[in-house]
């Protein structure tokens, strides 16, 4: 095999610009293409997520075709499957799917790893669907309760086109070069050209007998990238290859980092959206839309610990010292929730000064629990108000078999009301006089 090495200053010089270019593009779209499927991945578990919360809220919906379209239209995905515990689709929003298990093609065994794993969530990379003959993405998840999986297909069109457009084939190709020069990238191993400036070249193997060609190269992963350049092109004209090459690259890089930004846009403004939809604005607290959809969901045969709790004498602190004093205190009381209870379960503002919370880890340990949230709101002095008292009521799964989540509402606000009278006894103050 025989390689001209060009031992020329400014062809050694123009070359070694052009492979810095060639491997700086190349660098750049393996990068960007990357983060490109990252945020395309993180998108998918979103919407997956999204539709498993919709069906838990309204379970009727698991088996209805029709309503099941309806939401992967509107989460704008191409299929929805449940999975049982075996791996086996058994409902969605395409029928002649039903049937199918993990067992049906490569891109299903993927999955095979979540049937024990109820804290995976995966999303597949671009995978040929067998059954199809087409290119899919997938991602799932299990549901709330743990009693199924929920799968999402997309077909990521986008993605597909931006792989194909940034193949080295495509990226090399559209380079340009000054006439008499080329570029090669080849399998180091197989020394095959993948990509060319002159597509004719591309699957074949380099050549390298050429005496009147110079090459430079240079190793890059698992790739060597050559220059090529005629020995009657060495001129003064190589300046301007060099700078229509490096506008190219500029306006390659700035397209692909706009293409990633708007993605990630969009993710933001999506998981944006179901955030502020879920949390009150004041506290930073779940909002009573979370707390109604969560409420549905709830399992009432399982251990778990409901909390009814209301700050005592806000009316008077409004009147008398001002709202900005009285949204301190809401907040103030959301944040000594939050410190005691964060960890064992979810924080909801429901009305003006009314909070529930639900617990459902270490509820056995709920005294202390309390006792750790009384201490903190005992300890806090403030800087309008020097206390802060709240009254709650506390209702266990293990008391009796509740038949819905109203009777355990209603008993738990009853037993806060009474803490509360307690309260307005000891205090001395009139509770009425106070309209709460």
């Amino acid at each position: 095999m025989y390689i001209k090495i060009c031992k020329c200053k400014e062809c050694t010089t123009t070359s070694n610009v052009l492979l810095d270019r060639v491997i700086a593009v190349l660098d750049k779209n393996e990068s960007s293409e990357e983060r490109f499927v990252k945020s395309l991945k993180d998108d998918y578990i979103v919407r997956v997520k999204t539709i498993s919360y919709i069906v838990d809220a309204k379970p009727e919906v698991e088996y209805d075709i029709d309503e099941l379209q309806k939401i992967a239209s509107l989460m704008s995905v191409d299929k929805i499957h449940f999975i049982d515990e075996t791996g086996t689709i058994y409902s969605g929003s395409i029928p002649k799917y039903f049937g199918y298990s993990f067992d049906s093609g490569a891109h299903m065994a993927f999955f095979k790893q979540i049937l024990n794993n109820y804290e995976l969530t995966l999303c597949q990379d671009v995978t040929l669907n067998t059954s199809e003959a087409n290119e899919m993405m997938y991602a799932i998840t299990w549901n709330e309760s743990k009693t199924h999986r929920v799968q999402v297909g997309i077909t990521p069109k986008r993605l597909l086109k931006e792989l194909k457009q940034n193949q080295i084939s495509n990226v090399v190709s559209n380079m340009p070069v000054y006439k008499g020069m080329e570029i090669y990238v080849v399998n180091s191993k197989t020394k095959i050209i993948e990509g060319a400036t002159d597509k004719n070249k591309i699957g074949k193997k380099i050549l390298t007998s050429n005496k009147n060609y110079q090459y430079i190269t240079r190793k890059h992963g698992n790739y060597n990238v050559s220059v090529s350049k005629s020995e009657s092109m060495f001129s003064q004209n190589n300046i301007a290859a060099i700078l229509i090459v490096g506008i190219y690259l500029t306006l390659a890089s700035c397209l692909l980092v706009l293409m990633l930004s708007r993605v990630l846009k969009e993710k933001y403004e999506k998981e944006k959206y179901i955030y502020t939809s879920n949390t009150d604005e004041l506290t930073k607290c779940l909002n009573r839309r979370a707390y109604d959809v969560d409420m549905e969901k709830l399992d009432l045969s399982s251990e778990w610990a409901y909390i009814s709790l209301d700050l005592n004498g806000l009316k008077q602190a409004n009147d008398s010292l001002g709202h900005s004093v009285g949204d301190e205190l809401i907040c103030v009381a959301a944040n000594c929730m939050k410190f005691a209870f964060a960890s064992y379960g979810k924080i909801y503002r429901i009305g003006g000064d009314e909070f529930v919370v639900l617990i459902q880890e270490s509820v056995s340990n709920i005294d202390s629990i309390l006792q750790a949230f009384d201490t903190t709101i005992h300890d806090w002095h403030g800087k309008y108000s020097n206390s802060i008292s709240v009254s709650y009521g506390v209702v266990k799964s293990s008391e009796q078999d509740f038949d819905s989540i109203h009777s355990v509402s209603k008993l738990a606000d009853e037993r806060m009301y009474k803490s509360k009278s307690e309260y307005y006894n000891i205090s001395g103050n009139d509770r009425r006089s106070y309209n709460e």
